[in-house]
């Protein structure tokens, strides 16, 4: 399965509406240089409420996870959308820093992500003597394997199936609301439409033809 074509679909229909929604109000902007929100170096370059620029300055001014829960989270997301030939990993378009926002925005989801990541590295541990930042790419692909799939999965697995649910939201909703993950999709948004008149073929078959006139003032840019 191409994870990246599934998630594009996610993303296009039925991807966790709460997230998505809470996404495009505060997601990973950017300032003039390009930097996104969650980095805490961003301009705000929208027109927004003032009470809004408050509120993102006062979640921008806090850190929330660990280094070592970023450098985490940070593996994690490009295993969900890892870089590939069409466009940048998950970590390129600054999903991790976008989950850092919304988690300090969105307070109830900070134990399941704190905790989630705390049971994959005791996983980890258990298994490879190693934190899942350490293990190597199988080991963590092992790991991985038996919490993305929530049909197949273990019911001793249950937590970690509920935290990488969660996570792949997550990384699925920053990215696709980022500039990397909006080219991704191939969206042009509202783009202006060239007419350049009925197509010649469909003309002959009516009979029709357009004057001069017509093709200079009417039909033709």
């Amino acid at each position: 399965m191409d994870r990246r074509k599934s998630l594009k679909a996610i993303a296009l229909g039925t991807l966790s509406a709460g997230v998505l929604l809470d996404a495009c109000k505060s997601d990973d902007k950017k300032g003039g240089d390009g930097k996104a929100a969650g980095t805490g170096n961003s301009e705000f370059t929208l027109d927004r409420a003032e009470e809004e620029k408050i509120r993102e300055r006062e979640l921008l001014s806090t850190t929330f996870f660990t280094p070592h829960e970023m450098a985490t989270i940070t593996v994690l997301a490009d295993i969900i959308i890892p870089r590939d030939e069409i466009s940048g990993s998950a970590s390129d378009a600054k999903v991790p820093d976008f989950i850092e926002f919304m988690v300090k925005d969105r307070p109830e989801n900070q134990i399941p992500m704190r905790g989630g990541l705390r049971w994959l590295d005791v996983q980890s541990l258990k298994r490879f003597n190693k934190s899942f930042v350490d293990a190597s790419e199988q080991e963590r692909m092992s790991l991985v394997d038996e919490i993305a799939w929530p049909k197949k999965a273990k019911p001793d697995m249950a937590q970690g199936v509920a935290f990488f649910n969660l996570m792949r939201d997550f990384t699925a909703s920053g990215f696709y609301t980022s500039e990397i993950g909006v080219k991704d999709l191939g969206y042009a948004g509202n783009t202006p439409n060239k007419w350049n008149g009925v197509p010649d073929d469909v003309l002959k078959q009516y009979g029709l033809a357009y004057s001069e006139r017509e093709l200079k003032e009417c039909a033709k840019y």
